[in-house]
């Protein structure tokens, strides 16, 4: 299966997991697994949450930011790749004056 994200539109998601600003995205949704290309305008961020079921993984294409897991402050930058496993919580911060894009795949682990 090909996902043609140049020809989906991008929507915006205020206050996405309770973060701040909001999170623009092209978003695949099969029922079970997610699968996006996001962006973070400066100042933007992606909540504080709990993977419990699943596990998330994101591939910076271009910008800086951090992501906050487990109480913890890791940098990245285009060409890092965060992962954050079933069972732990984690947020993604823009505190960069330019956009922070990525690509994120959310798989369902199951309960």
């Amino acid at each position: 299966m090909v996902i043609h994200y140049n020809e989906m539109p991008e929507t915006a998601n205020p206050n996405f997991k309770g973060g701040e600003g909001a999170l623009m995205a092209k978003m695949f949704f099969d029922g079970t697994n997610r699968i996006l290309h996001g962006r973070l305008e400066p100042g933007s961020t992606i909540g504080y949450h709990l993977h419990e079921t699943n596990s998330e993984i994101i591939y910076v294409l271009a910008g800086t930011g951090k992501v906050l897991i487990d109480g913890e402050y890791e940098a990245v930058a285009a060409g890092d790749c965060h992962y954050c496993p079933k069972g732990h919580s984690h947020s993604l911060i823009n505190d960069s004056q330019a956009d922070l894009v990525f690509f994120a795949v959310v798989p369902e682990h199951g309960a």
